[in-house]
């Protein structure tokens, strides 16, 4: 079966969009920090970097 686009996969990258939210700082700042502490790759990076950034200018 496959997953909807929107729907990240790996546990890590669930976790840092919950600690984003939980912080409710959607900052690019906040973004390299989860990718830090959840040790993230750059395309998980990047989906943050869309789902958060862009999200705040619509």
């Amino acid at each position: 079966m496959r997953r909807h686009p929107a729907v990240p996969e790996g546990e890590d990258l669930r976790k840092a969009i919950r600690w984003i939210g939980e912080h409710g700082e959607h900052t690019l700042k906040a973004i390299e920090e989860a990718c830090q502490q959840f040790d993230l790759t750059p395309a998980d990076e990047e989906f943050l970097m869309r789902h958060f950034l862009q999200q705040d200018k619509n």
